[in-house]
């Protein structure tokens, strides 16, 4: 377990919440919270733990918070870091939990017996918006093109990602190909144990497309390996201006990788709106969006109430999906 100060810069939320129930007065330094220690559900250099150690490094280095600690507890697919707040609820109200969208994945799969709503939920944070890519020097440059050869021979235009069947990968592509009209079912998807080897395998011709995150596929195509054809955001990002939405292509479907923080279940309401109020902050301050930048995210702003809506809504949509496809 280590404790730093840690910081950077800012864009403003999507939806920026004022909550001043039981915050401190905004003194000198901006301090909203003494101290936040951060819980990470896996391992040093993941997703959640550069979410968990950015967050920190940006409201540290901005004044928000006056410290923070970190601490890795890896095991059951989140599942151990869970049930460890759920346990010990009483004595981590200064303890917010990272997760992301496995944990909406994993309960429905029953890898583990909690889900979303055995913990309080504080806020979302970031996102990272899905993308579809193929070699960069195919002759395929949209999703209709794309279409047009998965139509001659479906099961000879397999798609790739870094995930199991079943994983966010593979729905994402499930997703795509149902709402391009297509069947999910007929999707052959070919699962790798890692992004590196997932692109090794697109370059090879052994799939004919890589269903990835955008942030991944942005600096793929920065390093001229690939062409983005389609992304899974609503409108067009900044990082990656050239590449089309899915629904500007005629896919009619959305989906974003959202990670956010958790508190114990419990948690006073006097915490929840101080550690709220902290991250809307954030939002403003040019420390968080050096950040933000420096690692390719989305502002993807959800508050109590917002939050629990957004991950309903998400429980729906892939339940739905995981079903067809005979995953649950």
């Amino acid at each position: 377990m280590t404790t730093m100060k840690l910081g950077r810069r800012a864009l403003i939320a999507t939806a920026v919440a004022t909550l001043g129930l039981g915050t401190p007065a905004f003194a000198e330094g901006h301090q909203v919270v003494d101290s936040i220690h951060f819980l990470i559900p896996g391992g040093a250099g993941g997703g959640w733990d550069g979410t968990a150690r950015g967050v920190g490094e940006a409201l540290t280095e901005s004044g928000l918070v006056g410290s923070a600690s970190y601490e890795n507890m890896s095991g059951g697919g989140s599942g151990t870091a869970i049930g460890y707040l759920i346990e010990n609820a009483d004595s981590n109200h200064g303890t917010l939990m990272v997760n992301s969208t496995p944990i909406v994945i994993r309960s429905l799969t029953g890898v583990f017996p909690h889900n979303f709503r055995d913990l309080t939920l504080v806020s979302g944070v970031i996102g990272d918006y899905a993308a579809l890519v193929v070699p960069a020097d195919s002759d395929v440059d949209t999703m209709e093109e794309f279409l047009a050869v998965y139509d001659e021979d479906p099961a000879g235009t397999p798609i790739g990602g870094g995930s199991v069947p079943g994983g966010m990968d593979h729905l994402v592509a499930a997703m795509v190909m149902e709402a391009s009209g297509r069947d999910a079912l007929d999707v052959n998807y070919i699962a790798y144990d890692a992004g590196g080897t997932a692109m090794a395998a697109l370059l090879s011709g052994e799939i004919k497309a890589l269903s990835t995150g955008l942030s991944e596929a942005v600096d793929l195509a920065n390093q001229g390996e690939v062409k983005i054809i389609g992304i899974t955001a609503e409108e067009r990002v900044d990082a990656a201006p050239e590449a089309q939405t899915m629904m500007e292509q005629g896919i009619d479907t959305s989906f974003v990788n959202w990670r956010g923080f958790f508190g114990a279940p419990g948690l006073p309401d006097d915490k929840i709106a101080t550690y709220q109020d902290a991250l809307a902050k954030m939002y403003e301050t040019e420390e968080w969006e050096e950040v933000r930048a420096r690692n390719g995210w989305v502002n993807i702003h959800n508050s109590g109430d917002d939050f629990l809506t957004f991950l309903e809504e998400q429980e729906q949509t892939i339940g739905d999906l995981m079903r067809k496809l005979g995953f649950l």
